[in-house]
């Protein structure tokens, strides 16, 4: 069950959708990021949102099939979800920062680590800096959950959040700069540098959205 959650995590819907409307591999423009955001740069809302609900609905797969019988497994199978999305066998490793993944992992076991979430993403977009929005929802989801929900609802959380961590300090490739700053700066800001770039326009395609 665990293997079935891990490779549900890993279909890169982001990416097909990014070759499919874009004609790019999210890998190979940008940041390198199979992600939501990154996918938005290249196609617009609509493939977004479309990508996104399959996106979310993957992190569900294991949980749902653990039941909720089986609090542990759950939490378990939703961690290999976010990992095989992270890091997914179809990409050679590669992958996104398990966002989406996690708010489907959480939404059916404990939804108020989904709602923690989503609040650091939305005041995170209004203040423009998502990244630290989303890290400090990221760093908040254990002790809401252990409040909310006790230890089944905190290690729900951590089995979702550490590895999502993990792979926004390592990403897909190594910055270019050497030193610990940029890691640092990746995990707080999920960017390399603590200076934001500039504004990157979406690319052009024939199928506006």
């Amino acid at each position: 069950m665990l293997g079935v959650s891990y490779l549900a995590g890993s279909v890169p819907f982001s990416n097909l959708m990014a070759r499919w409307r874009a004609g790019v591999d999210l890998r190979e423009v940008g940041t390198g990021t199979v992600s939501g955001s990154e996918l938005y740069k290249q196609t617009g809302p609509v493939p977004l949102a479309v990508a996104g609900i399959a996106e979310v609905a993957k992190g569900a797969v294991g949980p749902l099939l653990a039941g909720p019988n089986r609090p542990v497994l759950a939490a378990v199978a939703g961690g290999a979800a976010v990992c095989g999305h992270d890091w997914s066998v179809f990409l050679g490793g590669a992958g996104g920062r398990g966002f989406s993944v996690s708010l489907g992992a959480l939404a059916v076991q404990h939804w108020p680590g989904t709602a923690t979430l989503l609040t650091g993403f939305v005041v995170g977009q209004l203040a423009k800096q998502t990244g630290l929005g989303v890290f400090a929802a990221s760093v908040a989801v254990v002790p809401v959950l252990r409040w909310t929900r006790g230890r089944d609802g905190a290690l729900a959380g951590a089995a979702v959040v550490v590895p999502s961590l993990v792979k926004r300090v390592v990403g897909n490739r190594p910055p270019a700069r050497t030193g610990a700053t940029p890691y640092l700066a990746r995990l707080v800001l999920d960017r390399d540098t603590w200076t934001k770039p500039p504004t990157v326009e979406r690319r052009a395609t024939g199928a506006a959205s």
